[in-house]
């Protein structure tokens, strides 16, 4: 049996699967958010390992005669953050997570100071990611900075609670911009732009490869025989990848989270930091991956549903006995309710409805939410192809492919054929018990298969000049928004 951990922003996930690569058990534990200024997103990281021992705790109390049996734990996580330890590796500071965006002007600074990161990193400095955070921190919170000695992302803080070691791996790694990716190493010259150095870093390893293995006090206090081992592990989105088989070149796949991401394996190092485009490091080695991301995707129909207050599956059922005529009349909506990453690099990109009116209803509402996600995607497709990379067909995962209206809408505008598998909402976690099995000896080729196929989707020809108008106001309407800012500032 083979364990994975998954950190995300809403909750800490925790799979069990076997030696077939089934889905045995798992168990999950909601985590707050705090956003104690406009811009600012943070959680605290005792939450997170608090979290853990819950979700653990459930888990051995639904399956018992599985527990003995596990041999490795993977761990996934939310990328980006900033955990901030001192000499005694105590926390000095709420954790800022992806997508706190106060950290615009540092990003401004980081490539002033770093002209070569674009080469090495193949990113641009973006406010969600994690070395323009440490320039924040430097810059207004001076004396914690000045007591910084290690600086870990949100899961690598749950390996050192868990094993006493500070690693990382490759593919969280790169989310920092401290890494040089094509190199798979730390770069001593992006370091130094942030006053920092390799002693404040962890130690890397393949996501694939051991890190350690779990503590006698902890396998104790977990129920777990000794020398249990924990793998590298994964950013979110490697790790997803793991788990739904997308690990060769050419393998593609669709998250909708809280954020939406497309995700497509290279077999080398692509960049293309103009257009927003992220060029990371697999969790598997000699593997790279082109990410477009944005920042609101899955979590934008949560919000819906908040201010009307009704539920998801009410919501989605409005939206499927719409007819299309009600669709194309409906309202358009820029989803940007955190600002933007791909293509636009944008913080300051709010969210919008364009085209109410008093005969708006509640599922034209829903439908342009899902819409403007789906809009906000094909933009990030748009610019992947620009950079070389053509998929023929896209795994969905994620909280909102569950959704098998909203799977075909993805069809449709992107117009390439969508799929979604069996255990696909696991994701991350699924992905990081794989990463555990790889650690303790498991073969990739048998490790990695993509999971059964629960339904197809082919675009739909039909709706594509209606589609396309949409996307072309839905354009429009960015462009007005910035020329708007413009004249404002």
């Amino acid at each position: 049996m083979y364990m994975g951990l998954d950190l995300g922003t809403s909750e800490i996930k925790a799979v069990i699967i076997d030696e077939s690569g089934a889905l045995r058990a798992s168990a999950g534990e909601a985590l707050t958010l705090q956003r104690p200024h406009p811009q600012w997103s943070e959680q605290d990281p005792a939450q997170w390992w608090a979290a853990t021992n819950r979700a653990i705790a459930r888990l051995r109390a639904d399956c018992p005669e599985l527990w003995r049996d596990i041999r490795a734990i993977g761990l996934s996580g939310q990328m980006h953050g900033a955990v901030l330890l001192d000499e005694r590796d105590e926390v000095l500071r709420p954790a800022i997570l992806w997508n706190d965006t106060r950290c615009a002007d540092e990003c401004q600074l980081f490539t002033r100071q770093a002209p070569e990161l674009h080469a090495i990193a193949g990113n641009l400095a973006m406010p969600g990611f994690t070395a323009p955070k440490l320039l924040w921190v430097a810059r207004h919170e001076p004396a914690c900075f000045a007591r910084v000695r290690s600086v870990l992302l949100p899961k690598d803080y749950l390996r050192l609670l868990m094993s006493g070691d500070k690693v990382s791996d490759m593919s969280d790694a790169a989310g920092t911009l401290w890494l040089d990716v094509a190199g798979r190493d730390w770069s001593d010259t992006l370091l130094s732009a942030c006053g920092l150095s390799r002693r404040h870093m962890p130690a890397l390893v393949e996501g694939s490869a051991p890190s350690g293995c779990l503590r006698a006090e902890v396998a104790q206090a977990w129920g777990l025989a000794d020398g249990v081992i924990i793998a590298g592990g994964g950013g979110d989105n490697a790790a997803s990848a793991v788990g739904v088989g997308a690990v060769n070149s050419g393998d593609a796949f669709i998250s909708l989270g809280t954020s939406g991401v497309i995700f497509a394996v290279n077999d080398r190092f692509r960049p293309n930091p103009q257009s927003a485009l992220h060029a990371f490091c697999h969790a598997l080695p000699g593997r790279w991956h082109q990410m477009s991301v944005m920042l609101t995707a899955a979590s934008a129909l949560r919000w819906l549903c908040q201010l009307l207050g009704t539920h998801e599956i009410a919501l989605l059922e409005e939206v499927a006995a719409l007819s299309v005529e009600e669709q194309r009349l409906a309202p358009v909506f820029l989803p940007y309710l955190s600002g933007e990453r791909t293509p636009h690099n944008d913080p300051n990109a709010s969210g919008a409805f364009f085209g109410l009116s008093h005969s708006t209803q509640r599922g034209a509402l829903a439908y342009a939410v899902l819409e403007g996600v789906t809009f906000g995607l094909a933009d990030g497709l748009a610019v992947m192809r620009q950079a070389g990379t053509h998929v023929g067909q896209f795994s969905l995962i994620g909280g909102g492919g569950r959704s098998p209206w909203w799977a075909q809408l993805i069809a449709d505008v992107l117009q390439v054929p969508v799929v979604t598998h069996k255990d696909g909402a696991a994701g991350g976690a699924l992905g990081a018990a794989r990463l555990g099995w790889l650690a303790a000896g498991g073969v990739e080729s048998e490790v990695c298969r993509q999971p059964a196929i629960q339904q197809r989707f082919s675009a739909d020809s039909a709706r594509q000049a209606q589609l396309e108008e949409r996307l072309q106001r839905y354009r429009l309407f960015y462009r007005q928004q910035v020329e708007a800012r413009a004249r404002r500032d």
